[in-house]
């Protein structure tokens, strides 16, 4: 028989011993007469459950298979007898860690992390404030931390995680993450977007149209370049047989993706694309690799955040295989701040992200949530969670206690009058329920947590940078490729389009020309053919005026004579006018 079933089987026989003890006090109490001015009875208990109680709790974590150990059970103080764990093959169920800043859900988590990574199941987490980054460096011991650990029964002793570091596109101190826009898909998009059926179809024709006309979506740039050529004269043109895209829709996506670029997606889109597989792992140790992933200032860029989450989600569903319930996880993703990803969602964003947390623990993926209260994460996620980590509650307002009172209402009934631990649970600590080996939920358990292996603190700088710089995949993924895709090659179309424009238009212009100069050629003959017609005319009718007339029809060669030269003379024309004169002044006269 193993220490672990060993442990089981001692646990139940306890329990029952302790359930017929309490049967056999119940029974004597009833048969004994009521003592007379007797005092009121004195609860032994030290803490806030009766032993039965916590013996009840001890055989509900006893398991089988390999366990993350999470801390041990308080009732007053510690008990380090009744350890706290949740069964490794669960932790594909998902869970949440949730709890008022300051109260420890970092160190939680790189305490899961840590102990995933030691039983070889690789980790992706988002490092939003950079506190987890301390797992890639041993931690430092103190007699304060050493007295911690030993009141809850563990064997403390420094120790690092294999870690590589990441960061969205270049944002930071890692190696970059990015993905196509053609990879990323136009119906993932259009959620992110927030578009309407009408607008969602339209991006679906527009990414079609890119696929068949050979130009390559990378980055929103591209896209943006698409868009605004299939709104043009000749994209209208080629978008026709299609279905075509109204102007007014572009321009809705457009400005849409303006918005989305201006939140910090631009950086995440292009290439070279990531293989997600590099998250699945393991040193050569057999430990599993701890993927961080940075992300300064995610706050200002939720929608950045929850873009990445979606595509990486969705790559990693479509490439695994199933592989049903299995030992252990192949893969656990911890999202940080997970009420940024839900922070405006769209109604179609929270289905997304629900089914993927559905069905991705059958592809052997387990999602934890890491947040501050349990209300930040929509019902229906909540409802896939197995595995829940809460630490302390705060009602300083009538919001707080509305939440503390809704997350009071989720937990299996217990000995413990949650409202009231709930908000006085010391840092470190938290009540615990998870899912055991059968899949039902374990007793609601008050944990002292265990402290982590890694340094508490974040790794410094320059030993992140060195990581980087050392990694093999640094090489291959840090230089941006920024190689021919649509925005290019239509850049090039509309401009062979443009000359082409400009050439049958300067072709137009010299016809407009040639016929105009044919015509003026044309013009000017006429002129010229009238012209001359009419010299020849005016020539005609002057030589025709200087003939004599003659009273004969048949016109004959005149033979000179003295009479007519000498009447042709001057001198013979002075006589005649002379003698005429004499002749007609004698008349005259008479």
């Amino acid at each position: 028989m193993t220490d672990a079933a060993a442990q089981v089987e001692a646990a139940r026989k306890a329990l029952a011993e302790a359930e017929a003890a309490l049967a056999a006090e119940a029974e004597a109490a009833a048969s004994a007469p009521e003592p007379v001015d007797a005092p009121p009875a004195v609860e032994a208990t030290p803490g806030p459950l009766a032993e039965a109680d916590v013996l009840r709790i001890q055989a509900g974590y006893a398991f089988d298979g390999p366990a993350l150990e999470m801390g041990a059970l308080v009732n007053g103080d510690a008990r380090p007898d009744v350890p706290i764990r949740i069964p490794l093959a669960m932790m594909n169920r998902h869970g949440l860690v949730a709890g008022a800043t300051g109260t420890g859900k970092t160190k939680t988590l790189q305490v899961l992390a840590e102990q995933l990574s030691a039983a070889g199941v690789p980790v992706f987490a988002a490092d939003i404030k950079g506190d987890l980054s301390g797992i890639a460096s041993p931690g430092e011991s103190n007699p304060k931390l050493l007295e911690r650990t030993a009141g809850i029964g563990q064997h403390w002793s420094a120790s690092a995680s294999p870690t590589e570091f990441y960061t969205l596109g270049g944002l930071g101190t890692g190696i970059p993450i990015r993905a196509t826009v053609s990879s990323f898909g136009s119906l993932l998009l259009a959620k992110v977007l927030g578009l309407n059926d009408t607008q969602e179809s339209s991006l679906g024709l527009v990414f079609h149209y890119a696929d068949k006309a050979g130009l390559p979506l990378l980055d929103l740039t591209d896209l943006r370049a698409v868009l605004s050529f299939l709104t043009s004269a000749e994209g209208k043109a080629e978008l026709k047989e299609l279905g075509g895209l109204s102007s007014a829709t572009a321009g809705v996506i457009l400005r849409e993706l303006i918005t989305f670029a201006d939140q910090g997606a631009d950086v995440f889109f292009g290439e070279p694309e990531i293989d997600t597989s590099l998250f699945l792992r393991t040193a050569a140790d057999g430990r599993g690799i701890v993927s961080l992933l940075e992300i300064p200032g995610v706050q200002d860029k939720p929608a950045l955040f929850s873009t990445f989450l979606m595509w990486l989600l969705a790559d990693l569903f479509n490439d695994l295989p199933e592989v049903g319930d299995i030992d252990k996880p192949k893969l656990v993703f911890f999202f940080d701040e997970a009420h940024l990803l839900f922070k405006n969602a769209s109604k179609d964003f929270i289905e997304s992200i629900t089914q993927t947390v559905r069905l991705i623990r059958s592809k052997g993926v387990g999602i934890v949530f890491v947040t501050q209260t349990p209300k930040d994460v929509p019902t229906d996620v909540l409802s896939q969670i197995g595995s829940r980590v809460q630490h302390q509650l705060r009602a300083h307002t009538p919001d707080d206690a509305r939440a503390l009172k809704s997350t009071v209402s989720t937990y299996p009934t217990s000995g413990y009058t949650l409202g009231e631990v709930l908000t006085s649970l010391a840092t470190g600590e938290a009540i615990i329920t998870v899912m055991n080996e059968k899949g039902a939920p374990t007793p609601v358990a008050w944990t002292r947590l265990r402290a982590p292996l890694g340094s508490m603190s974040p790794t410094p700088h320059d030993v992140m940078a060195a990581t980087v710089a050392a990694s093999p995949l640094t090489a291959q993924y840090g230089a941006v490729v920024d190689r021919e895709s649509a925005r290019e090659i239509l850049a090039v179309k509309m401009n062979a389009a443009a000359e082409a424009g400009a050439s049958a238009a300067a072709a137009v212009e010299a016809e407009k020309v040639a016929a105009a100069a044919e015509k003026a050629a044309a013009a000017n003959a006429k002129a010229s053919a009238k012209a001359s017609a009419d010299v020849e005319r005016a020539k005609r009718e002057w030589e025709k005026a200087s003939r004599p007339k003659t009273t004969s029809r048949t016109t004959t060669k005149k033979q000179p004579n003295v009479i007519e030269d000498v009447l042709g003379s001057r001198t013979g024309q002075t006589v005649v006018r002379e003698v005429l004169r004499g002749i007609f002044g004698t008349l005259k006269r008479r």
